[in-house]
């Protein structure tokens, strides 16, 4: 099988949305958004209000649940450049778990929750122990994950 053209993945609560979305768009090059998540993949109002944010950006945007993201991006034409987004890194890792070639993961917005505490590389992450076993997971699975807010901003290496 040919290896889909995912230039990023990104774990965001908020999945896509406004300026980081089309910063990151813009900066990566990337012609097509996939958002793998099983709630955003059966609620219209949340594709919905996702899909400004792609028409903005002048780009495609679709709404897959994690097993057929983990079906489907293998028949991306060579020509679709993928922006790849999740909620968490439960959806991270079985995307990792389910075979995608995942090379690297963006980690940006997670927000604070009952039992989560600020990870030391952003104020923007906040993590528990699941999240922590998970990370520890794709890494040993060869992935490479960094926090990173916007294009430009430092790098923080997980």
């Amino acid at each position: 099988m040919r290896k889909p053209n995912i230039l990023m993945t990104r774990i965001d609560n908020r999945l896509v949305h406004g300026q980081v979305g089309v910063a990151w768009i813009n900066s990566l090059g990337a012609n097509l958004i996939i958002v793998a998540d099983d709630d955003a993949a059966n609620d219209p109002v949340q594709q919905s209000v996702m899909s400004i944010t792609a028409d903005i950006a002048r780009v495609g945007i679709r709404f897959f649940s994690i097993d057929k993201t983990i079906e489907t991006v293998w028949k991306a034409s060579p020509k679709q450049l993928i922006y790849l987004v999740v909620r968490d890194p439960q959806s991270a890792r079985r995307l990792v778990d389910g075979g995608l070639p995942l090379d690297k993961i963006n980690v940006a917005n997670m927000h604070f929750e009952e039992g989560k505490r600020a990870h030391p590389g952003s104020p923007y992450v906040y993590v528990d122990d699941q999240d922590l076993e998970d990370f520890e997971a794709m890494k040993a699975k060869g992935v490479s994950l960094f926090i990173q807010i916007l294009p430009g901003d430092k790098i923080y290496n997980i």
